[in-house]
């Protein structure tokens, strides 16, 4: 099981680093928060529970994070 748990997030990171270096070239910073806190979150989810189930509530988890963290950067930069 421990090895699985590995594999998982493994491949979980070879898939974030590969959009991070070539899918966010057109994205915007709203788009790149959400699409962060969801791989981060993915990656945590296989760590955690090493299923399928637990990847793919860490990364619902992760974009809603990754979406408050952009809602709260954009209020502080009306406010400057």
């Amino acid at each position: 099981m421990r090895t699985r748990v590995i594999q998982n997030c493994g491949l979980a990171v070879i898939l974030a680093a590969g959009l991070g270096s070539t899918g966010c070239a057109n994205m915007s910073d709203s788009q790149r928060r959400v699409t962060t806190g969801a791989g981060i979150g993915a990656a945590t989810g296989a760590v955690i529970r090493g299923d399928t189930r637990g990847v793919a509530t860490g990364a619902a988890i992760g974009a809603a994070g990754g979406w408050i963290y952009d809602r709260n950067q954009r209020k502080w930069r009306r406010r400057r």
